[in-house]
């Protein structure tokens, strides 16, 4: 019998199956469509080639906001997936395949993967912080995504209050600052463009670090993973810079904690909906 695992993203959308839910096949991938019957559809066919067995349990991701429930997507704050908003994902996954399906926001299973597998394994409380082309996250305790009763939106959290960095025009948020589409309208060309010797990124550095800072002294973690392409890619803001503007700044606050790069790549979403199988298997 095989357990399944899926991680929707706005780009690709992944499919990997498991046996014994301590490794996962080689996943299927495939462009997202934004149509949901038929991104629904493509995951079932790309199921039907991993296994022909039964089905014991099912679980994945999806970018966006989830209804209390975490049946469905309320809303994609990206307008990348709008036909998936509000649209029955977990009754359509679970109709085909006869199985329990458990569905997370993106950020947060990412996050439980690398809290469970990966660079925050060991910890009592890990943060994850994506920097991608938005910035997102979760708190993940002893080994739990934490509640919450809407949802964690770190990348929303207000930053340039007087509007100096980014003009009176733009919401003044951690994402406006740093994330790859805030630096593509800022600077007219993709990040990837960039030389990773020009000033902006240790400039991004600095602008992130604030935004830990804050982060830190809500959640307290013991480790804080960061991913996404801007962390993980090349060029990227380096981990060192970073650090450096962190202890900077958080220096008469409490300790700076253990600040290290995602190490699950692609594939963290699939291990997070591993580990949300193993506590229900």
């Amino acid at each position: 019998m095989s357990y399944i695992l899926f991680d929707i993203g706005g780009t690709n959308t992944r499919v990997a199956a498991s046996e014994d839910l301590k490794t996962f096949s080689e996943p299927i991938k495939f462009k997202t469509p934004n149509d949901f019957d038929l991104g629904v559809e493509k995951i079932v066919e790309a199921v039907r080639k991993l296994t022909d067995g039964d089905i014991r349990g099912v679980a994945g991701d999806i970018r966006g906001v989830l209804n209390e429930d975490k049946t469905e997507m309320l809303v994609d704050a990206g307008n990348v997936l709008t036909d998936w908003e509000e649209k029955p994902l977990v009754a359509e996954l679970k109709k085909t395949f006869e199985a329990p399906v458990y569905l997370e926001n993106d950020a947060a299973l990412v996050g439980l993967g690398e809290a469970t597998y990966g660079a925050g394994k060991g910890d009592d409380i890990v943060v994850y912080l994506t920097v991608s082309s938005g910035v997102g996250g979760a708190k993940i305790e002893m080994g739990e995504i934490d509640k919450a009763s809407y949802g964690f939106e770190p990348g929303h959290q207000i930053l340039d209050i007087d509007h100096t960095i980014l003009g009176e025009e733009e919401e003044p948020t951690l994402e406006k600052l740093v994330s790859g589409l805030a630096v593509e309208d800022r600077m007219g060309c993709k990040p990837y463009e960039i030389s990773q010797n020009d000033a902006v990124w240790d400039q991004l550095a600095f602008y992130l670090a604030h935004g830990i800072r804050n982060t830190i002294l809500y959640w307290s973690p013991d480790t804080l993973v960061l991913g996404g392409s801007m962390i993980v890619g090349d060029p990227r803001i380096l981990l060192a810079d970073i650090k450096k503007h962190t202890e900077e700044i958080m220096a008469d606050l409490m300790p700076v904690p253990n600040i290290v790069d995602a190490s699950l790549g692609d594939d963290g979403g699939l291990y997070g909906a591993m580990a949300i199988l193993g506590k229900f298997s």
